[in-house]
Order: structure tokens, then C-alpha cells, then sequence
């Protein structure tokens, strides 16, 4: 039996994969950095500088990884992990249509000079809210990608639609949407996690602190890149408020670098190692 707690859970783990989608295509085409930024920073400033922090222009237009050949990946991590989650939501969204999508109503249609047939209600069919399976020669839902299979097996999951359509007093039909049994959304809630683990992991954005490897530009300090699960990645400086970098201090009074610092801060590491190869 399932709680609350755990359907919010999967929930926030599903939206976890659609914003940080966008982070993990540009890590694609980001060759994993030797020394700085490492890929938990240089993904996100990629991002900045496409200037969009929801993602929008990186998957906008985007044709689906399963759906189409990469050319030239420069980070083979992000994209297998990538693959990955695509194939784990859609075949997901594939399981649970098949299981509790309402079949497509069905009308007379009435042909001068033929006996009236059968045929699918266009209305029904067109329906945005379906998912649509591939077939050889239509890649159905597929051709939406990730962020719409992330959205419609979250619906599954809050069992969105499943109620009876009304016009006025009158029940035009069934939901479009049947509850989910245990094993499905035990299935579902399984894929959720292991799709947000996945691409943490390829961010590097997982629970961890990782030194920096590189001094502080202002005081020489040890400098330490915090990332965890639903949290933007920061640096903090070890010196503590005699640090002079004009950032704030957190509540261990250590400088500390949010994601809109990070640029100037890579600017500073720049900078300095600039003058080091100089001198």
C-alpha cells in the first residue's frame, strides 16, 4: 500500500527529470571538464548562458535520443544516461495506457449509399490528453518527449481524468483514465526514482562535497563544491567572514557562491590561474 508520501515523492521525481532535462542535454555536448568547472557546474552555466533556466531552448525542437542518431556526443556518460530515461518513461507511459487509457469511442458513420460502419470518434482520438504508441512507421507520444511522458505518468500517478466527462448534467463518457493497481504504480513509482537518480548522477548532482581543487581568488582558502538532491550546486570558502569575497556567508560563516555567482566565480578561477601560468 502506498501513502501520500510516497506519490509526492515519485511526483518530485519526476519533475526533478524535467527540470533538470535541459542541464543534461547541453552535458552532452559538454566534454567533462579536467580540473574547472567539473560537469555540476558547467552544465548549469550552460544553461544560464542559453538564457533560460527552465530549459526551453535547449529541448525545444528537440527530436527525441531514441528517435534519432547523435552525432558526435562529447560526454558518453550524460548521453547513455539520457537514452536511458527516455526509453524507462516511455515504455513506463506505453505500460500504464495499455492498462488504463479508455479505448477510443467508437461511432456510426453514415455513408450515402452504404450500409452505415464503424468508425473511431475523431473528437475522442485527437484527444491531447491520450498517449499514443509507436508504431513502424509514427513514433506516437514519443515525438513529445521526455518532459510530456515525465507529465503524463505523473497524471497516472495523481489519477488525473479518471472521473466521468459531463456536459451540463449529462455523462458523455467515462473518464479517460482508469485507477492504477498496486503493481503498476509500484512500477511507476519504481521508474520515477530510478529516472531522477540517473540523471543526478550524470550531473553529478547528487548528495556529495567535492573539494574544488583550486584555492580561493580572494584569500587562498579551501574551496568545496556542495551538491545535493533538489538543490542548486555551491561553493563555499573554508576561511570564513575574513574570506574578502563579495559573497555571503551561510549559517556556518563561510563564503558561499549560489548558482548566480557561479560565473563570476569561474571568471575569478580563470583570472587567477591566467596570472599563475604568467608568473
Amino acid at each position: 500500500m502506498y501513502t501520500p508520501a510516497h506519490l509526492h515523492r515519485a511526483v518530485a521525481q519526476l519533475r526533478t527529470v524535467r527540470e533538470e532535462w535541459g542541464a543534461l542535454l547541453a552535458a552532452i555536448e559538454t566534454p567533462p571538464a579536467a580540473v574547472w568547472p567539473p560537469a555540476q557546474l558547467s552544465t548549469h552555466l550552460a544553461q544560464q548562458q542559453a538564457g533560460d533556466d527552465d530549459g526551453g531552448p535547449l529541448v525545444v525542437d528537440r527530436t527525441p535520443l531514441v528517435l534519432r542518431r547523435h552525432p558526435a556526443p562529447l560526454n558518453l556518460e550524460a548521453l547513455d544516461a539520457a537514452v536511458r530515461v527516455e526509453r524507462l518513461l516511455f515504455d513506463t507511459a506505453d505500460t500504464l495506457a495499455a492498462a488504463v487509457q479508455r479505448p477510443i469511442a467508437r461511432r456510426l458513420v453514415n455513408t450515402p449509399g452504404r450500409m452505415p460502419i464503424w468508425a473511431d470518434d475523431p473528437v475522442d482520438a485527437a484527444d491531447p490528453r491520450r498517449w499514443r504508441f509507436p508504431s513502424p512507421t509514427d513514433p506516437g507520444s514519443r515525438a513529445y518527449g521526455v518532459h510530456w511522458a515525465a507529465v503524463w505518468v505523473e497524471g497516472r500517478l495523481l489519477s488525473e481524468d479518471t472521473g466521468p466527462e459531463h456536459h451540463g448534467d449529462r455523462v458523455l463518457r467515462p473518464g479517460l483514465f482508469g485507477l492504477l493497481p498496486d503493481h503498476l504504480r509500484h512500477e511507476a513509482i519504481r521508474v520515477a526514482g530510478q529516472c531522477a537518480w540517473l540523471v543526478l548522477r550524470a550531473l553529478q548532482l547528487d548528495a556529495r562535497s567535492t573539494p574544488a581543487g583550486r584555492p580561493c581568488p580572494w584569500c587562498g582558502g579551501d574551496m568545496v563544491l556542495h551538491t545535493a538532491d533538489g538543490q542548486a550546486p555551491r561553493v563555499t570558502c573554508s576561511t570564513g567572514p575574513t574570506c574578502s569575497a563579495p559573497v555571503p556567508l551561510d549559517d556556518q560563516q563561510r563564503r558561499v557562491w549560489g548558482v548566480v555567482d557561479l560565473g563570476p566565480l569561474v571568471a575569478a578561477f580563470e583570472k587567477a590561474g591566467t596570472a599563475d601560468r604568467a608568473a
